[in-house]
């Protein structure tokens, strides 16, 4: 089985947009597009700006996902 590059980073919400986007902000100054993973929207865990929240990057440097919220 290949072994995926993704990286979990620590963010801050700072924008949220429809259809579970979210803008992240990282301490690095970065900011990215991120969605929210499957098991939040399942398990309906909120998400509102201004919470910290674990984000696994996308290998391409496109997106990120919100698998975890701190």
């Amino acid at each position: 089985m290949a072994e995926t590059k993704e990286e979990l980073v620590q963010g801050e919400i700072i924008e949220a947009l429809p259809s579970a986007m979210f803008r992240v902000e990282f301490p690095d100054g970065q900011v990215i597009l991120s969605y929210l993973a499957g098991k939040m929207r399942l398990h309906r865990i909120k998400v509102l700006i201004g919470d910290r929240v674990m984000v696994k990057l996308d290998p391409y440097g496109g997106k990120g996902r919100i698998v975890k919220r701190l």
